[in-house]
């Protein structure tokens, strides 16, 4: 578990981060988020072989798990073929997990190399129109 915030994430820079996931289990990166609007997006890779993800959204971190909901589905991705990319926009504050789920593996460990971004959104005040 690797909890975030926004201002974390935007001091990542350029730089890929990696988890080692063991066979049989999953990590999660919670990103705590308090302002609406925000674009979180990602780009990963998994070494060896593929890894399932899943984006869950969590109120707070008293909210159960029932009540929590589901952006992303649990999805296998060939990640080890390909990057994926993705996003999710902030409608609400509170916090988001992105999860890497290896439960299905039973004896290979993964190395999931990842880059995180946080974007605001651009306001536009016509300041530059005539």
């Amino acid at each position: 578990k690797l909890p975030l915030t926004v201002e974390e994430i935007m001091n990542f820079g350029e730089s890929n981060r990696e988890l080692f996931i063991k066979s049989s289990t999953y990590s999660i990166i919670p990103i705590t988020v308090t302002e609406m609007g925000l674009t979180i997006s990602w780009l990963f890779s998994s070494d060896p072989k593929s890894i399932s993800f899943s984006v869950v959204y969590q109120e707070s971190e008293d909210t159960p798990l029932d009540q929590c909901k589901v952006l992303i589905p649990m999805t296998r991705c060939n990640s080890h073929k390909e990057t994926i990319r993705g996003q999710v926009k902030v409608r609400n504050a509170g916090i988001y997990t992105l999860i890497f789920d290896n439960t299905f593996s039973r004896f290979v460990s993964k190395r999931v190399f990842y880059h995180l971004a946080v974007e605001r959104p651009v306001i536009y005040d016509g300041s530059d129109f005539p």
